[in-house]
């Protein structure tokens, strides 16, 4: 039991990582899948256009339902350009997107995970760009280059006889072999600027290392108790409406957040050095409920790789 206890909370401290090794795993299988039982090279002239399909389109589809499951991307877009807002501050989406760039870039770079992922294992199986390349006029020209008149619709079978390759390739890299060294050079770059980005996010951390961690271990217990509370309110107010209704009776009162109340406590808090709140539900109890001048929409701007508080508890974490 304290064998199962310490596995759980090792899992709950790395859930973001074994997160995204398991969004990972999954891509590389789906890729193997692909690229073994769904992806048959035509070796035609369509080489280019149906091994650049495989190639590039999953990314760009894994890379958009990242933004679309992202709890934070939603939160951000979420009542940002209400009509009665729009008419008086010029309200649009470039000005928004503006507003949370620097939340936008961190969000790209959790949902380029998976897009990435299928990339560089696509490279390293190879299949996808040996079957694009052999269609490649500039690859045809480089290859064949100073070789016999046939070398072009030879190099475009090469996907389906891999004994041409040895025929055509002599000392120039065979297709495979670019494909993979390619693969190695974008997981190093992705891994280079994955350490770069982790090391300035810690260097621009309004706080020390301990009252971060504190700040997390509160953001995750305000979340639960958050839901609870919501929960057990809702079902009260659902109560005493649906009682109304059926017993032809007039509500009792019923305290609940007024729509200018939801709309504070909504926006994305920006952990800072300034003052020593770790939410907007905490900023807001502590500023006679966000009546205060220090309570202002300009305080809840992201500054430069801003240490935002997160929306769920499965998203805690850098």
């Amino acid at each position: 039991m304290d064998k199962l206890r310490g596995v759980l909370d090792f899992c709950i401290r790395h859930q973001t990582v074994l997160g995204y090794s398991t969004v990972s795993l999954l891509t590389a299988a789906s890729e193997h899948i692909f690229s073994s039982v769904v992806f048959k090279c035509p070796c035609n002239s369509w080489n280019m256009l149906y091994g650049s399909v495989f190639l590039i389109v999953p990314a760009i589809i894994l890379f958009l339902l990242g933004y679309m499951v992202n709890a934070r991307m939603r939160r951000l877009l979420t009542g940002s350009c209400p009509e009665e807002k729009c008419g008086s501050c010029s309200c649009s989406p470039c000005r928004t997107l503006a507003r949370y760039r620097c939340v936008l870039v961190l969000v790209t770079a959790r949902a380029s995970v998976a897009p990435l992922t299928w990339i560089a294992t696509a490279l390293l199986t190879a299949s996808f760009y040996e079957c694009a390349a052999s269609g490649n006029s500039l690859i045809k020209n480089l290859m064949c280059k100073g070789k016999e008149q046939g070398c072009h619709e030879q190099l475009i079978k090469v996907p389906c006889d891999t004994k041409l390759s040895q025929n055509l390739m002599g000392e120039v890299l065979s297709l495979q072999a670019q494909s993979q060294l390619i693969g190695w050079l974008l997981i190093a770059v992705i891994v280079i600027a994955a350490l770069i980005l982790k090391c300035v996010i810690c260097c621009y951390s309004p706080v020390s290392y301990l009252q971060l961690k504190f700040w997390k271990i509160y953001s995750k217990k305000e979340q639960e108790l958050f839901e609870i509370k919501a929960k057990e309110h809702a079902t009260r107010l659902a109560e005493i409406n649906t009682n109304c209704f059926f017993e032809a009776t007039d509500p009792a009162p019923f305290q609940t957040p007024s729509n200018e109340d939801w709309w504070k406590i909504s926006f994305l808090y920006t952990l800072s050095s300034r003052e020593q709140y770790y939410s907007m539900i905490h900023k807001f109890v502590n500023t006679n409920r966000g009546k205060c001048l220090t309570f202002r929409e300009g305080d809840q701007i992201p500054p430069v790789l801003g240490f935002v508080d997160e929306t769920s508890a499965n998203e805690s974490g850098f």
